[in-house]
């Protein structure tokens, strides 16, 4: 199995300490277990976006998901309260980690658990994955 994977990040190297959409990129990343290759940094186009919406507003999934249409699986340290709106679309994944490299580590050390949640459509719930 192959899961395209978005990675919100500033700086193209360390995960945001915000919620998921408030990052200025995406880094793309194709996965299958034990194999990441790189697809691209994105812009993220709705970054900051319309600061009248308040965390939570539909509108703000929706810019979001825009942006990652193609990604299977979302992984930040944060997620806002549009969890439930990303979940009807995508995996989402809290990590512990800082980096990008630490994420892609957790998501190769929890491979199946993490294809199991995202084969579930929108039964899916978010992971929460640490090291160990």
């Amino acid at each position: 199995m192959e899961l395209v994977v978005a990675f919100s990040t500033n700086d193209g190297e360390q995960l945001i300490d915000e919620h998921a959409g408030m990052a200025r990129y995406f880094k793309v990343y194709r996965l299958r277990e034990q194999q990441a290759e790189l697809v691209e940094l994105r812009e993220n186009s709705k970054y900051r976006g319309d600061e009248n919406l308040k965390h939570g507003d539909p509108k703000k999934a929706k810019a979001s998901l825009s942006a990652l249409s193609d990604v299977n699986v979302w992984v930040n340290k944060r997620f806002g309260p549009n969890l439930p709106r990303l979940l009807q679309k995508l995996l989402c994944v809290v990590v512990r980690t800082d980096s990008i490299c630490g994420a892609i580590e957790l998501i190769e050390q929890n491979w199946d658990a993490v294809a199991t949640e995202y084969a579930k459509g929108k039964d899916r719930k978010h992971l929460v994955l640490k090291p160990e």
